[in-house]
């Protein structure tokens, strides 16, 4: 005999109308960050994450926000991040939306690359 003491109220409303309750999926900022390993800088050869020109990921709900600067103002490829980070983070699973947000403060500087970022690019 199975018993719904343990489900809350909408479960078992959901079960009275013979329906089944679902979790919602949801990205985690870890998933966003691998992803964004997927943006690679083409002058460099390395990726935005192991550079360290991403500066935050915030995920709410289905809505995924990425701060993220470039090497330089002048970089021409700011457009497209900011395109690879829709396309590659809109892959993942529960991302509903998708706002990056380019800011130059602080400015980027070498140490904010990994150490493996630090090693290929021989700093």
């Amino acid at each position: 005999m199975q018993t719904n003491a343990f489900r809350s109220p909408s479960a078992r409303a959901l079960a009275g109308a013979g329906l089944r309750p679902t979790l919602a999926v949801m990205a985690t900022v870890d998933e966003v960050t691998d992803a964004l390993r997927d943006v690679i800088d083409p002058e460099l050869g390395l990726d935005f994450v192991e550079l360290g020109l991403i500066y935050e990921v915030n995920v709410d709900g289905g809505a995924v926000n990425v701060t993220y600067t470039l090497t330089s103002p002048g970089c021409p490829i700011g457009p497209q991040v900011a395109e690879q980070i829709e396309e590659f983070v809109s892959d993942l699973d529960g991302v509903e939306s998708v706002n990056s947000q380019m800011t130059f403060s602080p400015p980027w500087t070498p140490e904010l690359m990994s150490d493996d970022a630090k090693f290929a690019l021989g700093f």
